[in-house]
Parts: structure tokens; C-alpha cells; sequence
């Protein structure tokens, strides 16, 4: 499954947010899981976008066909915007599906890690971090994505802020020292999205 993470920071909320109902055409689309997203709790005006594909080539074949048409409704309504994308390399706990009906926050942590540390990191995330995570009430689902140039996103779904509060003063700096994350990662970029349910797809 690819995974495409999109950030930008909104001047128009209102047209930004009639265009962003326009990606609900996205079910038709040969390859299309899903779609999601919202802003950020911190940092004002910044929205995020996460969409689902089956595979790369699926979604070429959309960027190359039906992307603009769709696209051409939130024109000016943003800057400053940033695409990546990921291949899904694991689940954070079971059975990941690209669905948003039932979480209202989501956490994005995006991490450039050491080339020689790339294994280590992937390691940890499964042994240390996941099962951390996993383990934590209010917490639904999530992933662990793999992009190029030694870049990772690691997504996770709560039902609230409240319950991925508990776990960020519980657990966070314990886990870090055990999975040495600060030998792995040269960078690390995070934020927390508070869903929009109209943005579903």
C-alpha cells in the first residue's frame, strides 16, 4: 500500500475546505483505499491530508489522469504545500485499514534516519515502539511507512487527545532511551491532526 501524506498551510479555510469535499469522486478510482485528514492542534492553519493506494502504479495512473481535475477546485486556497510519500512496511498493532470514521485525532511523526541506522530504527519501531503503542487504551490503529532517502512515517489513530496524552506522559522518554532512538534519527518532525469528519473519503 502507498501512503500519501500531504501538508500545507491554509489562507482561505472556507474554499479550502468546499474544495477538499470535492475529493469525495476518490471512491471511483481504480486502486483508491482512502482518504483523511485535518489541521493541526499546534500549529494554526496547517492542514494535513492522508490518502491510500494499493500500489504506486495505481496511483500514477490517477495523478496522471483525473488529479488535476479534481485538484483545480482548492486552487489559491493554500502555500507552502509539501507531498511525500511512503510504502507501507508494517502495522502499529493489527490489521491497518485506511478508515477514519471512528478515530477523532491523528499523530504524525516523520523521521529522517541515519542511513546506517536505518535497519536499527525499523527494528526498534517493531519491537519497542509498536508493542508500546499497541498496548495503549484509546489508541486504534496505525502504520509504519518507508519513503526514500532514509525517510519514515510513523502514523497512529486515537480516539482522543486525551487518551494520547496519557500515553506521551507515560511512556515516550522511557521508550526513546530503550529503542535509542536519538543515535537513529537526524531529524524528527511530528504534529497532531485533529480529523475533520467532512474530510473522510
Amino acid at each position: 500500500m502507498l501512503v500519501k501524506w500531504t501538508r500545507c498551510t491554509v489562507v482561505d479555510r472556507r474554499g479550502f475546505e468546499r474544495g477538499q469535499r470535492k475529493w469525495a469522486g476518490l471512491p471511483g478510482e481504480p486502486g483508491f483505499r482512502g482518504q483523511g485528514g485535518g489541521f493541526s492542534r499546534v500549529r494554526p492553519g496547517v492542514a494535513h491530508v492522508f490518502a491510500f493506494w494499493e500500489s504506486r502504479a495505481f496511483y500514477d495512473s490517477f495523478m496522471a489522469r483525473s488529479h488535476d481535475r479534481l485538484a483545480a477546485s482548492q486552487s489559491g486556497t493554500f502555500k507552502d504545500q509539501q507531498v511525500r510519500l511512503f510504502d507501507h512496511r508494517f502495522d502499529v498493532k493489527t490489521g491497518f485499514e485506511p478508515r477514519f470514521s471512528d478515530a477523532d485525532l491523528v499523530r504524525v511523526a516523520h523521521c529522517r534516519v541515519h542511513e546506517e541506522r536505518a535497519e536499527h530504527f525499523a527494528l526498534m519501531q517493531e519491537k519497542v515502539w509498536n508493542p508500546a503503542m499497541a498496548g495503549s487504551p484509546g489508541m486504534i490503529r496505525g502504520l509504519f511507512g518507508e519513503g526514500p532517502g532514509h525517510e519514515f512515517l510513523i502514523l497512529s489513530m486515537w480516539q482522543s487527545a486525551a487518551e494520547h496524552g496519557k500515553y506521551r506522559e507515560e511512556r515516550v522518554e522511557r521508550l526513546a532511551l530503550r529503542a535509542q532512538t536519538e543515535a537513529d534519527v537526524a531529524a524528527l518532525t511530528g504534529d497532531i491532526v485533529e480529523l475533520e469528519p467532512g474530510w473522510t473519503v
